[in-house]
Parts: structure tokens; sequence; C-alpha cells
């Protein structure tokens, strides 16, 4: 028994709490981080030591994410660990690709139980119109990430193109690396393990990015997202007793929530790692200001969509067996893309739709060069319909079901009034200027966004600890009662 309070609150931080799991907006984990990055200062020239220690800090930031399913990853690491060294030994290439499918199969097996089980016994129980009970299964944080990041591992150590680790601590250093284990980035092996062994070396160029990203992910997720959640939550709790009018600016402020959210994750997760010495692959760029649902892609969740080309796309033949099976192998991988995403047909329906817009962009674009038309005049046109093809989209990202998306597209296609403006402005000033700012630190671009990063960099040290502090004072000031969790924490 703890009796002294002090002790209790000491007490109460290795502790999981279901209702409170830890997040890197929160005060607790910045207050953790702190503490880590003094220890992690004073022993990250000892190669064996920094390993231990950042392994022993990641597998209890997963706990206090996801309690004791913290030993689900132990049991991919460890068996993942072992196979692949089976795997590369294997000689026989029928056996070696025998033993690759089982392993992908007991990977997925994980990822099928405890984000699946409950919507195949669903789909199950209505085709045989019976009646269905929920079953009470927990979706550990970030399984799908990290479930996808050692199936890529497996895959690359059968081409060949990567040889299997040597070491079990390695390979756990790299697959629960705490920055970017529960929401990505989705991080290659190739790219990452060669970065254990390096040699760490702080420069200042470095840390001042690495504190900017952390910055800026904060803003992005703790003050923009989350005041658009707000407003986006009350409307899609109940879009027909709104106007059409509200309902077009909730998707509005869908559409820059789910980007501050995620991204504002992704920069942290960047930033952290710079802190540390490690440097994560980018995972957006400026996704909204896209001319194509192609390009999009190539901006949005940079990491996924690399790894659905690599991974789905081209084994299954690519572009490679001409372009109707082309559209066929796109447009599964798009669905698997939206399935992975979520246990309901609307991300089936999510991914269809992209796959189909991904078509129909490939056959205008070949269109418009067969007709020598002037693609510069279009680049407006480009811009409008593919931001609003993807705002409209998230609508069945963020509905609760089909006929709450349906309910809100109705009314914004035939309810809208513009009069309706002036007065929300008026009354919603606040959002309306939120929304402004966040839209435009999206759409400025690359080269100011990277000056902006540079100067911060060169400031004193007291300057970005005095910007630092205003950030959080931000945070607390717009912040509801609780923590909003990542949305992406879902998949």
């Amino acid at each position: 028994m703890l009796d002294h309070p002090l002790l209790e609150n000491i007490a109460d931080i290795f502790k999981y709490d279901k209702k409170h799991p830890l997040l890197f907006s929160s005060g607790e984990f910045l207050i953790l981080f702190t503490v880590f990055l003094a220890i992690y200062a004073v022993i990250y020239k000892q190669k064996l030591a920094r390993v231990i220690y950042v392994l022993a800090f990641s597998l209890f930031f997963y706990y206090k994410s996801s309690g004791n399913y913290v030993w689900n990853l132990v049991i991919l690491t460890v068996v993942d660990y072992y196979a692949a060294l089976v795997l590369h030994k294997e000689e026989r290439k029928s056996r070696k690709t025998l033993w690759l499918v089982l392993l992908i199969i007991f990977n997925l097996s994980f990822l099928l139980y405890f984000k699946y089980t409950n919507f195949i016994l669903e789909n199950l129980a209505y085709l045989a119109q019976r009646d269905f009970q929920k079953l009470d299964i927990f979706l550990p944080i970030g399984v799908s990430f990290y479930t996808f990041q050692t199936i890529s591992y497996l895959v690359d150590v059968h081409k060949g193109d990567i040889k299997p680790c040597k070491n079990l601590l390695d390979f756990g250093f790299y697959l629960s690396f705490f920055p970017q284990l529960v929401a990505g980035p989705i991080v290659r092996a190739k790219d990452f393990l060669p970065q254990i062994h390096q040699k760490i070396m702080f420069r200042q160029e470095q840390m001042g990015e690495g504190l900017f990203m952390i910055l800026k992910g904060l803003v992005k997720k703790a003050i923009i997202a989350d005041y658009m959640a707000q407003y986006a939550d009350l409307i899609y709790s109940a879009p027909a007793t709104y106007s059409g009018f509200e309902n077009m600016m909730a998707m509005y402020a869908y559409t820059l929530q789910i980007y501050c959210d995620f991204s504002g994750y992704s920069d942290m997760a960047i930033g952290l790692a710079l802190l540390m010495g490690f440097r994560l692959p980018e995972n957006f760029r400026s996704p909204y200001n896209s001319l194509s649902i192609t390009e999009f892609w190539r901006r949005w969740h940079i990491s996924l969509s690399t790894w659905l080309r690599d991974y789905i796309y081209i084994p299954m033949g690519g572009n490679r067996k001409g372009e109707e099976k082309q559209w066929l192998f796109l447009m599964l991988t798009m669905l698997i893309g939206g399935f992975w995403h979520g246990a309901s047909w609307k991300f089936v329906f999510w991914g269809a739709m992209h796959g189909a817009g991904l078509f129909i962009h490939k056959i205008f674009s070949k269109s418009v060069k067969e007709m020598g038309l002037n693609r510069q005049v279009l680049k407006p046109l480009d811009w409008f319909l593919t931001f609003h093809f993807v705002a409209l989209l998230w609508i069945f990202f963020r509905a609760e079901s089909f006929n709450v998306a349906a309910q809100s597209i109705t009314k914004m296609l035939f309810h809208t009034d513009w009069a309706y403006l002036v007065p929300f402005m008026q009354t919603r000033g606040l959002l309306v200027a939120m929304m402004v700012f966040g839209y435009f630190i999206h759409f400025i671009s690359e080269k100011d966004k990277a000056r902006t990063a540079e100067y911060f960099s060169s400031l004193p040290v007291l300057v970005k600890a005095a910007i630092f502090i205003l950030v959080i004072q931000l945070i607390l000031q717009f912040q509801t009662e609780n923590v909003q969790p990542f949305i992406y924490f879902q998949f």
C-alpha cells in the first residue's frame, strides 16, 4: 500500500490506464520523454546500452498505450526474428516461398483477430439473418502499423534485398522504436537498421530541426486538429439537424482535422527521432496541394502508399501485364488500403472510390495528352476537383455509417444557403480563424516551410524555450477536458 500522495502519483506513471493511453501530445509524455532524453544523453555513445535502453522505454511506452497487449508485440518480435534467420538460410525456392506465406499468415492472424473478428462475425450473422452481439475485443494501438512493418522485413529478407538481423535486440529496437510504433511512419528495415549501428552525432541543426518538428506537430494536433474535432463531432453526431452550409463547414473542418492530426503525429515522431539521432522518412508533403488523385497518394501517408505499391501492387503485376489488368491491380490495392484503415464497409467503399479516382485520372491524363491540351490552363480546375473529391470522401471516413454520410452529403448538395456565411463567421469566428490558419500553414510552399525551420533552428536556446512555453500555453487554452486521441490510433 502506498499511502503518500507523491508515491501514489509516481506509481501511477507506471500503470496502464485504458481510458487515458499515453499520447505524444499529453503532458505526461512530454515529462517522461524529457527524463528519458536526459538519461539517453549520458549513455547514447555506448551502442549496446543505447539499444537496451531505448528498447526498454519503447516497450514501456507501448504498455502505457495498450496495456498487456505489449506481449503481442514481444511475441511477433521473437518469432519473426528467428523466422527470418531460417528464411534466409533456406536454399530451396519452393520451401522458402512456403515459409514466407506461412509467416505472413501468422503475422496477419494477429491483425485479423483483433481488428476484423467482429466485422466477419457481423457479416456472417447478417447473411444467416441472425442477431449479432459484438465480442469484447480490444484493438491494440498501432497493430496495423507494426504488422505491415514486420511483413515488409520478411519479404525483403525473402527477396534477398536485406540480410536478417543477427541480433534480437537490434530487431526488437527496429520493430518497437517508440516514436513511430503506434501510428507510423511505416519504416523499412533497409532504411532504419543501418542507423542502429552508425555513430550518433548531435548537431545543432539536427536538434533545432527536431524541436521544430515536435512544436509543429503539437500545434497541428493539439491546437488545430483538436479544435476542428469539436465542430466536426458536433455536426456529424446528427447532420440532418444542421443546415447544408454547416455540414459543408464540417467537411472542411474534418478535412483539415485528419490532415493536422495524422501529419502532426508524424511530425512529432520525426522530431523525437531526430532528438535521439535517428531520421524517419517523410510521411506527408502538402497533400491538399495535389492536382490529381494520383499526386495526392504520392503526398499523403507516403510510407503507406509506397508500402502498398511495393508489396501489393507491384507483386500482383503492376503495369507490366497490360492496361486492363493494371486497372484491376490498382483497384484491388486501394480496396486493401481501404480495408486496412478500418473493419467497416464504408472504409472499403472509401478505398474503392479512390481506386476509381486513380483509374479515371489515368484515362483522363491519356486523353488530354492525345488531344494536346494545355494542362497549365487546367491546373486551377484540377486542384479544385481533386481537393473536393478527397474532402467529400473523408465524410465516409468520419461518419458513423453510410446513412450518416448520406445525410450530410444530401444536406450539402441540396440544402446549402450561402446566406449563412456571414452569420456563421460572426457566431463561429474562432473556428473560421483557426481553419484559415490551418489551411494557410498547409498551403505555404515547401521552400517557405524549409526557411521557417532553418530560421527556428538559428534562434537562441532561450527564444526556442519561450516559443515552446507559448505553444504549451496555447494548447492548454484550446484543449478540451480530455486529450483527444490521434485519429489513426484506431487503424
